[in-house]
Order: structure tokens, then C-alpha cells, then sequence
């Protein structure tokens, strides 16, 4: 016996056709939250990476700044040495200086010619002294001159006081510069330290 389908088939095939829709939404939207979920557990284990990578980087930036740190100080332990072995060498040189300074004031002093002060400042020294003329005075400077050990002398003052009726009656001032006897001249500068000194001071 025949089956008649007494339903509009129209209806049925709209029915039919929505409830594949509805199947198909639903399987697209599983899809869908399958692969956000995916990408956000993706998204998670690269910013897991990052956030360790950002902790390494930390540490190492840390390590770092402590061996900046540590540079630093050797570098200012380094400048405090230096400056102090250079203030040792300046002082040895100036030991040195000073012997020679004494021993050349001594021999190239006229007898015509005291000394009353002496005030040294630097490479600069500063002498007071009286003389029996200006004369006396001049010899003086050439003698200082003539020192490898004594630069230039420039004259600051020279008068006579007045009703000064000492041997010595004129007063002088001088500024002479320090210097040091080159290297190739040492034997030449001891040797004219031991010559005699054209006015000077009997030993």
C-alpha cells in the first residue's frame, strides 16, 4: 500500500534546511572557541616566554650594573693612586730640586750681594736681599741666570733707603723661575756647578 505524505513538503524541506544551519552554526562556533582557545593558550606560552626572557634580562642587567659599579670604584681606586704617586714623584723631584736649589743660591750670591728672604710658590721664588749697588744687583741676575738649575730672574724692585749708611744700603727684590737641567746636560750643568762662579761666595 502506497504512503501518502499529507504534510506540505515545502514546510518540511525549510525545516530540514534549518536544522542544518543550526548544526552547522553550532559546529562553526565549536570551531571557533576550539581555535580562541588555542590562540589564547598560544598568546599565553609566548608571553610566559617573553616574561622569562624579561627575568633573564633583568638578572643580567642587574649583574652588569654591579660590575659597572665595581669598575667604577677600581677606576676612582686607580685615580687616588695615581694622584698620590705623582704628589711621591713631585715630592722626590722636589727633594731633589731643593739641594740643588740651596747649593746654587749659595754659590752664585756674590758677596756683595745678602739675601734677608726667600719664599718659594710653585715653580716661582720670590728673593729679598740688600746689595752694595745696583751693580751688585745686576751681577746677581746673571749669576741666577747662568744656574741650570734657576730660570730667568726678573727685577721687582731695587732702591737705596734713605740715611741707610750700612755697607749694603740698597734694598732689591727679584722673582726668578725654577727650572730642571735637561737629561743630555747633567754632566755639563755639574760641571759648571763645580766651576767657579764669577763674583760669588767663597766657600
Amino acid at each position: 500500500m502506497a504512503k501518502i505524505n499529507l504534510l506540505p513538503w515545502r514546510a518540511e524541506r525549510r525545516k530540514q534546511r534549518e536544522r542544518e544551519f543550526f548544526v552547522q552554526l553550532g559546529v562553526s562556533a565549536a570551531v571557533a572557541i576550539v581555535v580562541l582557545m588555542l590562540a589564547v593558550s598560544w598568546m599565553g606560552l609566548r608571553v610566559d616566554n617573553q616574561n622569562e626572557r624579561n627575568a633573564y634580562l633583568q638578572g643580567e642587567i642587574k649583574q652588569v650594573d654591579v660590575k659597572i659599579a665595581e669598575i667604577k670604584d677600581l677606576e676612582k681606586t686607580r685615580a687616588r693612586l695615581l694622584a698620590r704617586k705623582e704628589i711621591i714623584e713631585q715630592l722626590q723631584a722636589n727633594r731633589s730640586q731643593m739641594v740643588h736649589l740651596f747649593d746654587e743660591l749659595v754659590k752664585r750670591t756674590p758677596t756683595s750681594v745678602r739675601l734677608t728672604a726667600m719664599k718659594q710658590t710653585g715653580s716661582k721664588l720670590v728673593l729679598d736681599g740688600v746689595a752694595q749697588s745696583n751693580a751688585s744687583v745686576a751681577t746677581y741676575m746673571r749669576n741666577i741666570e747662568a744656574s741650570p738649575w734657576l730660570g730667568p730672574a726678573d727685577l721687582t724692585k731695587t732702591e737705596k733707603e734713605k740715611g741707610n749708611s750700612s755697607v749694603m744700603p740698597y734694598v732689591f727684590g727679584l722673582d726668578v723661575t725654577l727650572s730642571k737641567p735637561k737629561a743630555k746636560d747633567d754632566g755639563s750643568a755639574a760641571a759648571e756647578m763645580a766651576a767657579p762662579v764669577k763674583g760669588g761666595a767663597k766657600p
